[in-house]
């Protein structure tokens, strides 16, 4: 429980910290973001109304440590203002829009990439040398150094665009009604989902592999290894429950991060497929300076950040029987 608490206190300082850094980065851009939402107005604007919008949007003259306090007020009840750019239309609102989205492309990816590159980089570990090893593993490396965005262009242009076997665009298709209660409504987000999915998935695999093989190298000449395989057990039982078990704790904090990053780091991949996750919204945002949308598409980021590695500690931990005893 000691280190439970030490930890959550840690992330809860981290939280402030990346807020109040949340806080300064977008006030220190360039553009007035109410002048901005009025500037290709067709009808004529009046001070009276600027001002009003200044007020309603949070831009207000002041000191800076009450908009700060003001600021963290908002964040601790979730009122995270209201979008410039889909304006009447609340952060919380758009944001709960895309989060799903993300959450299911970009976490759905992480957790195939991790299982299909640990077990690839297990069996090149146990084969190292073979044909399979040298095939395998510079194939993956090549892939990976592919800029993501060629990757989705030639995916998009070839099963998309050439070969016609999947939708170039969108969750589902335009002009359905979302109806979460049918089959059929699942099966058209999975047939829309394949490309992205795919696309977001080869390029994270190879940095799993090459991370599981050298881990799973380190271990095999370890003592006790040899001693399993000297006893008589199977190759199957060496290599899961001795080597691949141990060699797993690094690559929990790794997959820890890739999570934590995947809620925004996919946005190259929605981009290219109009995929409506947060990565489009952030950069509209950007484009657009709606700064309301930006504090709340980076708080989420961070949340997602701090929760997946707070998670990773309580997992290593788990999976570590050492830890615990020196935490006893």
């Amino acid at each position: 429980m000691g280190y439970f608490l030490r930890r959550l206190t840690f992330y809860f300082i981290a939280f402030l910290v990346a807020a109040t850094i949340n806080f300064i980065l977008p006030r220190a851009m360039p553009g007035d973001p109410v002048t901005m939402m009025f500037a290709n107005a067709t009808v004529q604007v009046t001070p009276e109304r600027i001002a009003a919008m200044t007020k309603l949007l949070g831009f207000v003259d002041g000191p800076l440590y009450e908009q700060y306090f003001t600021y963290i007020k908002s964040i601790l009840s979730w009122n995270l203002g209201v979008s410039i750019q889909t304006y009447p239309q609340t952060v919380n609102a758009m944001l709960g829009n895309a989060v799903g989205w993300s959450l299911f492309l970009a976490g759905t990816a992480v957790i195939l990439s991790f299982c299909i590159g640990s077990v690839l980089g297990i069996f090149a570990a146990w084969k190292r040398g073979s044909r399979y090893d040298a095939f395998i593993s510079p194939a993956m490396l090549v892939v990976q150094a592919v800029p993501p965005v060629v990757t989705a262009m030639i995916v998009l242009y070839t099963f998309a665009i050439g070969l016609k076997w999947f939708p170039t665009s969108y969750a589902y298709t335009p002009g359905t009604m979302a109806d979460w209660t049918s089959l059929a409504f699942y099966k058209d987000i999975a047939y829309h989902a394949v490309l992205p999915l795919f696309c977001a998935t080869i390029i994270q695999i190879g940095g799993f592999l090459i991370a599981m093989r050298n881990n799973m190298i380190n271990l095999l000449n370890e003592d006790y290894i040899t001693m399993a395989k000297g006893k008589g057990l199977s190759d199957n039982r060496v290599v899961f429950n001795y080597a691949a078990r141990n060699a797993l704790l690094p690559s929990v904090t790794a997959l820890s991060m890739a999570l934590g990053m995947a809620i925004g780091g996919q946005m190259i991949v929605e981009i290219i497929f109009n995929y409506p996750g947060l990565g489009t919204v952030l950069l509209n945002a950007i484009n657009s300076r709606d700064y309301q949308v930006l504090q709340g598409q980076l708080l989420i980021m961070t949340l997602f950040m701090l929760f997946f590695n707070f998670l990773a500690d309580l997992l290593i931990v788990a999976l570590d029987p050492r830890l615990r005893k020196g935490g006893k």
